[in-house]
């Protein structure tokens, strides 16, 4: 019997990024925050099992504040990254304090995971549309001859701020609707109607469609990933880590992309309409509320989210 896919969510940075759960602003006058309707777009579209990746030393006050609340409407589980979930015979470098990546990450999940899943960052909106796409592929979709992966392609000017620049990776989409490869851009910004990305601090600008589909780390795998994950994490600590043993680390797309290059896996591209919202700057807060409010007053969420 094919397993139902669950949601992971990565939070273990979200205390380091905001300086403490409690400062993480609501984006409602209900004092939701962004995790709560990703969380109930995801319950929506079919998922009944969340596993949130978090650190130890923020797993009290994000239990009280995000984990006991939704655990009475879907089923809740923890699973802890920390520095030194490492394979038998490898040691945190000295002076290292930079976690290892989303690699890693997903991987100190393994043993809570046990058929598809779904993947998100814990402080991105995502939209109703792309929980629902997601979901469905992992219900119709097994490994075959390779493994069968997804992630959820957004417009490109969907996912920008009026309030500076952002990181995307540009997808490289075949014919046949198949991840080709991702193009890591550090530093896109909207110029009037146009965005455009630099690499060269600002010298030069190149512009890219309004359209491109680019990723925001949703992503939709078969348990096969994990062996994949673990093997590759050995051959980063050992070739990768030393070069940086500070800050070296252990991207996601990384290894998703070393699989597709082996032709080992596919990663359909899913299209979704939906826009992406997320505090990149403070200066995008008001944005996002008003985003939010619009949402509400169209059906989309009810005024009090977890009734």
């Amino acid at each position: 019997m094919k397993k139902e896919p669950v949601l992971v969510i990565m939070a273990a940075g979200m205390g380091s990024r905001y300086g403490g759960l409690k400062q993480i602003d609501p984006v409602d006058e209900q004092g939701n925050i962004i995790i709560d309707f990703s969380i109930y777009d995801a319950v929506k579209a079919g998922f009944k099992t969340i596993v949130f990746i978090i650190k130890h030393q923020i797993e009290e006050e994000f239990k009280r504040s995000i984990g006991d609340r939704i655990g009475k409407y879907v089923n809740v589980k923890y699973v802890f990254q920390e520095l030194d979930k490492l394979p038998e015979g490898y040691s945190v470098p000295e002076g290292r304090i930079k976690p290892f990546g989303t690699g890693h990450a997903i991987l100190c999940a393994k043993d809570s995971i046990d058929g598809p899943f779904a993947v998100i960052n814990a402080d991105d909106y995502y939209g109703r549309n792309a929980f629902e796409t997601i979901y469905k592929f992992l219900t119709e979709n097994e490994d075959s001859d390779v493994y069968n992966y997804a992630m959820v392609g957004y417009e490109l000017h969907n996912t920008l701020t009026e309030n500076g620049h952002v990181a995307r990776g540009v997808c490289v989409v075949g014919e046949d609707g198949l991840l080709k490869t991702i193009n890591e851009r550090t530093r896109i910004e909207k110029h009037g109607d146009k965005a455009e990305y630099t690499e060269d601090d600002g010298n030069t600008w190149i512009e890219l469609p309004s359209d491109s589909l680019v990723s925001m780390n949703m992503w939709g795998f078969t348990n096969s990933l994990m062996g994949e994950l673990e093997t590759r994490f050995v051959d980063f600590l050992d070739k990768t880590l030393p070069n940086n043993p500070e800050k070296a680390e252990y991207f996601l797309p990384f290894v998703v992309d070393e699989l597709l290059q082996e032709n080992k896996a596919t990663a359909r591209v899913l299209p979704t309409p939906d826009v992406w919202h997320g505090v990149t700057y403070k200066e995008d807060k008001p944005q996002v509320m008003a985003a939010i409010k619009e949402l509400k007053e169209s059906g989309m969420y009810p005024d009090i989210l977890w009734a």
